[in-house]
């Protein structure tokens, strides 16, 4: 077995893809109508493969109230990089908040940042 997808919580399936290919040059893998059921099968995720994000729209109280908080405030994602100041940068030019770092850990190189609905991501990158 392997991981393929992970579900991501968002308002709009527009604004949250625009937002994850400008900040974090992920692509689009998939954009499929589902008309009859009200939604979009739409998947991204990096470039470099690894799993893909579902976009689930959210659509009743309950999910509206997780996107943004899909773990309860802890960080929620891990993203890889092998150049961490070029994707460090990038996220600070875009305007993106850091919440915490650049810090040297004995695993890599570490910021926090909060998506456009405040879910905490670590961007790790290579030793120092």
């Amino acid at each position: 077995m392997e991981l393929t997808k992970v579900t991501l919580v968002v308002r709009d399936y527009d604004e949250a893809t625009a937002w994850y290919v400008s900040r974090l040059s992920f692509v689009v893998r998939e954009d499929v109508p589902m008309p009859d059921q009200g939604k979009r099968w739409v998947v991204i995720g990096p470039p470099g493969g690894g799993p893909g994000f579902v976009l689930g729209r959210a659509t009743t109280d309950a999910q509206l109230a997780a996107v943004g908080n899909q773990t309860g405030g802890r960080v929620f994602l891990f993203l890889g990089t092998d150049d961490f100041t070029r994707d460090f940068d990038r996220l600070v030019a875009h305007g993106t908040t850091i919440v915490r770092g650049p810090i040297a850990e004995p695993y890599g190189m570490v910021a926090v940042f909060a998506d456009l609905y405040g879910n905490l991501w670590d961007l790790v990158g290579p030793p120092a």
